[in-house]
């Protein structure tokens, strides 16, 4: 379902998706400090939208997470680098459809909660897309599981322990919320959470069916068959003498080096260029 969607309506997707989200909140701290009078007629609240302000609906993406500081200028930047890393790996549509399913979960999650606490029409004055923002890490995390990164820049943490950390802190933060009556926050946690769960499904399944897990088999089947015997005849050679089948451009590593490490060549370079799993989506294309 998710590779006819693409084929379908993959050409209206919109790049640099989350520059534009990130200029949306560029747009809601400059209506914060000369115009927040104007800021809040923006925001998300279903007893207004009921009403007939329907613009609210869409409007609300501007509202800012939080006062601008040192520490939200540096989770903007981190967030424009996993969008852009997002982009790369799985494209501009499934980037652009996971930040959609986030804002109509979140939207749904609003009115759900306004349903059961009618005077949540205040509260929800906090909606945003912070956590939708947050999700980005989990999906990265997810896609690249292995890939370090400096926690505070000074502990190396791999990423799938780091997203483990996150989504029990977020789970902490559900449950908390709902005790404290907070249903605002509880909306944007859950609903951040549900649309990781649901975009991660999909995305699996698109590889993981059974129609793709049967062509992938073929696929390696004839790979195999026609490149037989190409590593005892022009196969490179590791460190200690061993002949492989594949070895990364950029940092040499070869199938050897792990049980897990899987290599693609770029269609993108000029010339056949093969990269392990965390050099495919990052490299600077070769170009003559």
């Amino acid at each position: 379902m998710l590779s006819k969607l693409e084929r379908k309506y993959g050409k209206y997707a919109i790049n640099n998706l989350t520059l534009i989200l990130i200029g949306c909140y560029v747009v809601g701290y400059i209506l914060q400090m000369i115009a927040p009078t104007a800021l809040y007629l923006l925001c998300f609240s279903p007893a207004y939208i009921l009403k007939g302000q329907v613009w609210r609906l869409i409007t609300w993406i501007v509202m800012p997470p939080s006062s601008i500081d040192i520490f939200t200028l540096l989770m903007l930047f981190i967030f424009y680098q996993f969008g852009n890393i997002l982009e790369r790996s799985w494209g501009a549509f499934r980037l652009n459809l996971f930040v959609l399913m986030g804002i109509v979960l979140t939207v749904i999650g609003g009115f759900i909660a306004y349903a059961i606490n009618p005077t949540l029409s205040v509260t929800t004055a906090a909606f945003s897309t912070y956590y939708i923002s947050l999700s980005f890490f989990l999906l990265v995390a997810a896609t690249f599981p292995n890939m370090t990164v400096m926690l505070y820049f000074i502990i190396p943490v791999k990423m799938k322990w780091a997203a483990a950390i996150h989504i029990a802190y977020n789970i902490y933060a559900c449950i908390t919320a709902y005790q404290s009556g907070n249903l605002g926050v509880f909306v944007m946690v859950a609903a951040s959470l549900v649309n990781c769960g649901l975009m991660l499904y999909l995305v699996k399944n698109a590889y993981s069916s059974p129609a793709g897990a049967f062509k992938q088999a073929k696929r390696r089947a004839e790979y195999r068959k026609r490149n037989e015997g190409y590593a005892a005849n022009s196969g490179y050679r590791n460190s200690s003498g061993g002949v492989t089948k594949h070895k990364c451009a950029i940092c040499g590593r070869t199938e050897l080096d792990g049980d897990d490490m899987t290599f693609r060549f770029c269609s993108k370079c000029d010339g056949n260029y093969e990269y392990c799993q965390d050099h495919l989506f990052t490299h600077q294309h070769i170009k003559k």
